[in-house]
C-alpha cells in the first residue's frame, strides 16, 4: 500500500462549495491525481470547525451526515450534501492509535462532517466514494498540535489520506466582501508568504512560535483555530518531504486560500524548492 499525501487546504467561506473557478479546479486536479495505487482507502480530516478540549472525537457513523454549520448564506448551499460512507472500524483504530500515542480519543457514533471537511472534499473528490472519518482538532498549544500530527502520521502508510482544513489567514472582520478579486492587502501577502515558506521547509520551531515570529500574526488570525490545522499537517509530514502548492490566491483582499500537499518522495514536478 503506497504512502498517502498530507493535504493542507484553506477552505475559505462555505460558498467555496459552489465555486467553479481556479480554486475548485485546483482541488479537483489533486483529487484526480489519486488514482490507481495512489488512491487512498480512506480519508481522515481534521477541521478547524471541530475543536475540543479533553478527549478527541473520531466520527464513527456508517453514513456521516453533511453538517451545514453556517447561517446567512445562499439557499442552494443548504441543499448540498457529501454522502461519502464512514468507516467505523477505521474510526476505532484511529481512536486506539491516538490513545496509545498519549492523545486520548473516543469514537463519536453520531457526529457528521462539518463544512471544513465536506466542502473541500466535495470539490476534490465529488463522487464521494472513499470512506471519510473526521478527527477533532485539539484545543492545545502549538507544540502539542505538531505532536498530534505526528501521532496521525502512521495512518499515511495504512492507505489513509490526511486532510488538515483551516485557512492560512482568517480575519473575517478584515475581508472586502464586495470585491472578491480586490488587490491583496500587504499584511496578508507577508503573512501568507512567511507561513508558506516555513511550512514548505518544515521549520517546525518557527511555526510553533508563529505568534511571535510571523508578520502581523494577530491581524492574520485573531484566533488560532484556522492556523492550528497547518501545525497538524506539518507534524504529519515525514522529514524531508516538501510541499507542492495547489492554490496560491488571496481573495476578498485578505483571505488566503493557499492550499498545498506534502507528497511522498520522490517529489512531483512543481514542488517547493
Amino acid at each position: 500500500m503506497s504512502r498517502q499525501p498530507v493535504l493542507f487546504v484553506s477552505h475559505g467561506a462555505p460558498t467555496a462549495a459552489l465555486d467553479t473557478g481556479p480554486y475548485a479546479a485546483a482541488l479537483r486536479r489533486f483529487g484526480d491525481s489519486l488514482v490507481g495505487e495512489a488512491r487512498p482507502s480512506a480519508i481522515a480530516v481534521v477541521s478547524a470547525h471541530w475543536q475540543v478540549r479533553g478527549p478527541l472525537g473520531v466520527t464513527g457513523a456508517v453514513r456521516p451526515e453533511t453538517i451545514h454549520d453556517f447561517v446567512g448564506f445562499p439557499e442552494p448551499l443548504y441543499r448540498l450534501r457529501y454522502d461519502a460512507p464512514g468507516d467505523p472500524r477505521l474510526a476505532a483504530r484511529i481512536a486506539s492509535q491516538l490513545s496509545g500515542a498519549g492523545v486520548p480519543a473516543v469514537v463519536n457514533p453520531t457526529r457528521g462532517l462539518d463544512h471544513g471537511a465536506w466542502v473541500p472534499l466535495r470539490l476534490a473528490l465529488p463522487d464521494a466514494s472513499i470512506p471519510v472519518v473526521q478527527v477533532s482538532l485539539p484545543a492545545a498549544p502549538a507544540e502539542a498540535l505538531v505532536m498530534f500530527g505526528e501521532a496521525l502520521r502512521p495512518l499515511r502508510d495504512q492507505g489513509v489520506l490526511l486532510v488538515a482544513s483551516g485557512g492560512l489567514t482568517h480575519n473575517l472582520g478584515d475581508l472586502d466582501f464586495a470585491h472578491p478579486d480586490a488587490a491583496p492587502a500587504p499584511w496578508a501577502v507577508d503573512f501568507d508568504r512567511w507561513a508558506w515558506e516555513r511550512a514548505a521547509l518544515q521549520e517546525r520551531e518557527a511555526l510553533v512560535r508563529w505568534q511571535r515570529l510571523a508578520p502581523a500574526p494577530a491581524r492574520a488570525h485573531p484566533h488560532s483555530d484556522h492556523f492550528d490545522p497547518l501545525l497538524v499537517a506539518v507534524g504529519a509530514a515525514w522529514p524531508g518531504e516538501r510541499a507542492e502548492t495547489l492554490v496560491d490566491r488571496i481573495a476578498y483582499s485578505s483571505l488566503s486560500l493557499r492550499s498545498f500537499a506534502f507528497h511522498p518522495s520522490p517529489q512531483p514536478q512543481g514542488a517547493a524548492p
